[in-house]
């Protein structure tokens, strides 16, 4: 039908440019219009010509229900009809003819640019069928995975029940045991958490005194630039700040050897307390031993007194009187040597504790010392860039006495501001000293 159509168009065409100057152009004219009526009623009916190779796919035919279909014929008729009611506005057959010309290529190119759409999303809907497949596949994959993990799930909870219940047979022995061992071992297990405690404690510190530190950096580089603002009023109290400097280092510096003479103060005072304490535990130590000795003759006599015991009772009620008193004067040396002990027992843990502080009190005098060298340093070395400073600042006031006209304006001013901002900074470092 395509051949057919084209070829009567064509025919037509031929006979309307042949025949425009003879009187039989209106009859070819007509014949054309038929042509074309013919040609519209084959595309009504579904025989479009230029659209038999578009073969729709029955996938396609499956997504585009039978109502659009018959929308589309719809809307192809009336395109029909307007486009006669558009030639038979026109007058001479040549425009007509143009006008058919170029719908025509229109609806060569809308059916090709289709043709290419359709094209495409065959390629994408058989992709998608693709996709489709797999995901099935996976899909029931992963119910056979589901499955056996349930089966194995199922296992190892049947597992897990008896180990739970062996467990619990251990546990329970096992707690029998160790309460009997708890009980020894409670006191010691006391005291090694309170260190721990201890040590923890220390540590917290520590690391908050670290963020302190990091954090007055932090507050010192802010500093450093909100004081360029104020260079000009450190600079004129230079010099007071410097004998302020001078006088707190030597503060600082009696300080720490005031804390260090304390420091051995305290150290000898429980050396000696500890010495004298060891040497009272010995001495009661050795009078416990003698009583103790007092104490086995005693019980030798008193079993020597009950085989004679018969013979006289007034020596056995002396004898007794003899005991009690013993027993008291051994109740009294009993209390005393426990005090003694408990003494001993507190001086040892004094000193311990003392001896604990101090270790820190060294390691952080150490780390003070280190971080004064540093700063001490960097004073230095600031103090010198200053006098060097001040050097070059002198050289260019005086024999630079116009700045605009010798070009030395800019290095005064620079050289003024670094001046400044090293001062800035040694006085920020005085201040973290102090």
């Amino acid at each position: 039908m395509e051949t057919t159509g084209v070829c009567g168009i064509e025919a037509g065409t031929r006979g309307l440019v042949e025949g425009s100057s003879s009187p039989s152009s209106q009859d070819h004219l007509e014949e054309f219009e038929g042509l074309i009526n013919t040609c519209c009623s084959e595309e009504v009916r579904g025989e479009t010509p230029g659209r038999e190779d578009c073969q729709i796919d029955p996938l396609e035919g499956e997504l585009d229900p039978s109502s659009d279909q018959n929308k589309e014929q719809n809307m192809f008729g009336k395109e029909v009809l307007l486009l006669m009611q558009a030639l038979h506005t026109l007058a001479t057959p040549e425009e007509k003819l143009a006008a058919l010309c170029k719908k025509y290529a229109d609806l060569l190119e809308e059916s090709r640019s289709m043709q290419k759409q359709v094209k495409v999303l065959q390629k994408k809907q058989t992709q998608v069928l693709k996709e489709k497949i797999h995901l099935q596949s996976e899909h029931s994959k992963a119910i056979l995975a589901r499955s056996k993990l349930e089966s194995l799930c199922r296992e190892l909870q049947r597992h897990n029940k008896t180990l739970k219940e062996e467990n619990a047979q251990r546990f329970r022995e096992y707690e029998e045991r160790r309460k009997e061992a708890t009980l020894h071992f409670q006191m010691t297990l006391n005291e090694i958490e309170a260190q721990m405690e201890r040590h923890n404690t220390h540590n917290t510190k520590l690391r908050q005194e670290n963020m302190e530190l990091a954090e007055k950096l932090k507050k010192l580089i802010e500093q450093y630039e909100l004081r360029e603002e104020h260079i000009d009023k450190v600079f004129k109290h230079k010099e007071l700040q410097q004998q302020l400097v001078d006088a707190k280092l030597q503060r600082t510096a009696e300080l720490m050897r005031e804390v260090e003479e304390k420091q051995q103060r305290e150290r000898e005072f429980l050396l000696k307390d500890a010495t004298e304490s060891r040497h009272k535990c010995e001495l009661m130590k050795e009078q416990e031993l003698q009583l103790k000795q007092q104490l086995t003759l005693y019980m030798d006599k008193f079993e020597e007194f009950q085989t004679t015991l018969a013979k006289s009772n007034e020596v056995f009620t002396s004898f007794r009187q003899e005991m009690e008193k013993m027993t008291k004067k051994i109740k009294k040396l009993e209390k005393e040597t426990t005090l003694w002990r408990t003494k001993w027992e507190t001086n040892n843990q004094t000193l311990l504790q003392m001896a604990e502080e101090k270790t820190v009190r060294d390691k952080n005098y150490k780390a003070l010392q280190g971080k004064l060298e540093r700063l001490e340093k960097l004073c230095r070395a600031l103090q010198r860039e200053r006098n060097d400073l001040n050097q070059k600042l002198g050289a260019l006031q005086g024999p630079a006495k116009n700045p605009e006209e010798e070009g030395t304006g800019m290095e005064f001013l620079e050289l003024r501001a670094s001046l400044l901002f090293n001062k800035a900074a040694i006085n920020k470092l005085w201040d973290m000293l102090l």
